[in-house]
C-alpha cells in the first residue's frame, strides 16, 4: 500500500510541478480523462525510478554527497526527472522536461511537494508504531 501512496504523491508533484515550471509538460491529446492516464503512467515510472535507480547513483555518488553537504541531491533529483523524462520519449505521451536547469528547478518543487504531501497523507507506518 505504502507504494501506492508514494506514486499517487508523485503523479500530484508532477501534475503540480508541470502547472508551476515552464519547461515541464506533460504530452497528452488534451482531454482530461488522458491527462489523468498519462500522469499516473508518468507518476509510476519516476516512482519505479526513484525506488530502483536513485538507489545506485547514491551509492555511486557519497562522495559528492559528502563535498557539497547534500546538495549534490538537487543533482540527482534532477537527473531522475530526466531519465523519466528520457524513457517517456519513446512513446506519443508522457514528460517532457526542457534541459538541465529546468529539471533542477522541477526536481526541487516535486521534493517539496513530496515532502508536504507525505506528513499530510498517511502511509501505514503510523497506525503500527500505534499498535505496540
Amino acid at each position: 500500500m505504502s507504494f501506492l501512496i508514494k506514486v499517487l504523491i508523485n503523479g500530484v508533484a508532477l501534475w503540480l510541478t508541470a502547472l508551476w515550471v515552464s519547461g515541464v509538460d506533460f504530452r497528452t491529446d488534451g482531454t482530461a480523462l488522458n491527462t489523468v492516464i498519462v500522469v499516473a503512467v508518468v507518476s509510476l515510472l519516476f516512482t519505479l525510478v526513484n525506488a530502483i535507480v536513485k538507489p545506485l547513483v547514491k551509492l555511486v555518488s557519497i562522495l559528492f554527497y559528502i563535498l557539497t553537504l547534500g546538495l549534490f541531491f538537487l543533482v540527482v533529483n534532477a537527473l531522475m526527472l530526466l531519465l523519466t523524462s528520457w524513457i517517456t520519449g519513446f512513446t506519443d505521451y508522457g514528460l517532457e522536461v526542457d534541459g538541465f536547469w529546468t529539471a533542477v528547478l522541477a526536481g526541487l518543487i516535486i521534493t517539496v511537494i513530496s515532502v508536504i504531501l507525505t506528513v499530510i497523507l498517511p502511509d501505514g507506518k503510523k497506525k503500527d508504531r500505534d499498535r505496540r
